[in-house]
């Protein structure tokens, strides 16, 4: 059965699935960020609240989250990379994590071609010469009403190292909005600028996201002293963009909504 189960990586352009009813700007330009905007974002390690998907679009994707949150079965699973139904392992914080969900569905693999995101990522990774982007991975996040878990303070790069050099970043996409309440994605401003040993990552302390304040105990005092986290809380259709040395992570849902990134 798995076998029969198309592999949505084969195709290396857009399916249009996820546009079918919605008209895309086809200037390229129109996505452009702004010269202000690139500064800020080498200047603090982000930029947020970005709108790069329509409230229909992210209802489109949010359809096929069924399949990840146990509501239906996919023939597709074991195509993923990874997935956690519960990563942290306590049912009082729960944290669904998935990786390579773009092989499954065409809604989620549409998303890796938006001009929305491409042409701003080719902006940030080499300001001075706008390159070809690759795409590395996808990545879910749920965390479910009332009991969601955290991600802990970290920084993308550390789980990385092996692909260098470093010319990487993370597009972050809140497919409903965000809060205090239910676990929005924070940032410390500057801390891209934070490495260790000749400009290597901090290291990982916790593969599974649960330790929040961890990353605190390997700070150093003027570090500590810099650890002023900025909530996005994106609304929904609304990206993040972080380089690979941002410090970020999300705190715990106790609302009665679902998180979804």
């Amino acid at each position: 059965m798995g076998s029969e189960v198309k592999d949505w990586s084969t195709e290396h352009k857009p399916t249009q699935a996820l546009f079918q009813h919605i008209k895309e700007p086809s200037d390229w330009n129109l996505h452009r960020l702004t010269n202000d905007q690139i500064s800020q974002f080498h200047r603090d390690g982000y930029l947020s609240n970005i709108k790069v998907l329509t409230d229909e679009q992210c209802d489109l994707v949010l359809n096929d989250y069924k399949y990840f949150m146990g509501e239906e079965s996919h023939p597709g699973m074991h195509l993923l990379y990874e997935y956690h139904k519960n990563q942290s392992g306590d049912p009082k914080n729960v944290l669904m994590h998935a990786l390579g969900h773009w092989r499954m569905t065409q809604m989620f693999h549409d998303l890796i071609f938006l001009p929305s995101v491409v042409v701003k990522a080719s902006q940030l990774i080499n300001p001075s010469r706008e390159v070809k982007v690759r795409f590395w991975h996808d990545q879910l996040f749920a965390k479910p009403a009332k009991h969601g878990g955290v991600v802990a303070w970290h920084q993308d790069y550390s789980y990385w190292t092996r692909t260098v050099p470093m010319q990487h970043l993370t597009v972050h996409i809140a497919l409903d909005d965000q809060t205090e309440e239910n676990g929005t994605l924070e940032y410390i401003p500057g801390s891209h600028r934070w490495t260790r040993n000749n400009g290597n990552p901090l290291p990982v302390l916790d593969f599974n996201f649960k330790d929040m304040e961890g990353i605190k105990t390997i700070l150093t005092d003027e570090e500590r002293d810099g650890f002023k986290p900025v909530k996005t809380c994106l609304k929904k259709g609304e990206a993040s963009i972080h380089h690979a040395l941002s410090v970020h992570g999300s705190y715990g849902n106790r609302s009665e909504h679902k998180g979804f990134c």
